[in-house]
């Protein structure tokens, strides 16, 4: 035979490294899965869990009560003004107001680095600043507050029945515990 004709064949071997290196170490690999979950359960049973965890949304609301007075004059009279020295306060992420009969609600709610106490004291400026622009004859003045998420019940519960009062309380008692 002819050594021109012959043709070498030559297989090449391609394989990933780390699945190479797992098969010839299998107990090693055990080893890592055993020490990864040990330390996976015990951070998830050492992880604090809370049932009503604490969210602080900065929110203040102006709340102004004009008796009489329809939506339209509402807005134009109360609702507007105050949203016009209240947008100069700094950090305000969304402001929302609602007129309605008899009464103006504005909401702002502020990005989430601001300090509540601070943006309360800025909005009740600015409220003041513009107290010269709302009728005169408003029995209070608008009322600035912080809304707290955590002050609010997480569930209402209704009782009723054939039952008297004193027994309906025991079971309201027996029901909150």
């Amino acid at each position: 035979m002819d050594n021109n004709n012959i043709e070498h064949k030559t297989k090449t071997v391609r394989d990933f490294w780390l699945s190479t290196w797992a098969l010839k170490n299998k107990n090693t690999v055990y080893l890592i899965m055993l020490v990864s979950l040990f330390f996976g359960m015990y951070s998830y049973i050492s992880l604090p869990k809370e049932l009503f965890p604490e969210i602080k949304i900065p929110t203040i609301m102006v709340q102004t009560i004009y008796p009489g007075n329809p939506p339209v004059d509402i807005e134009n009279l109360l609702s507007r003004p105050l949203e016009k020295e209240i947008e100069s306060v700094k950090g305000i992420k969304k402001m929302t107001s609602l007129s309605s009969q008899d009464v103006s609600n504005i909401f702002i709610e502020f990005n989430t680095d601001v300090e509540i106490k601070t943006a309360l004291q800025d909005v009740k400026d600015a409220v003041d600043k513009a107290k010269s622009d709302l009728p005169d004859d408003l029995l209070d003045d608008p009322m600035v507050t912080d809304i707290d998420l955590s002050e609010f019940p997480v569930i209402n519960v209704n009782l009723s029945g054939d039952f008297g009062i004193n027994e309906l309380k025991d079971y309201a008692e027996e029901l909150s515990d």
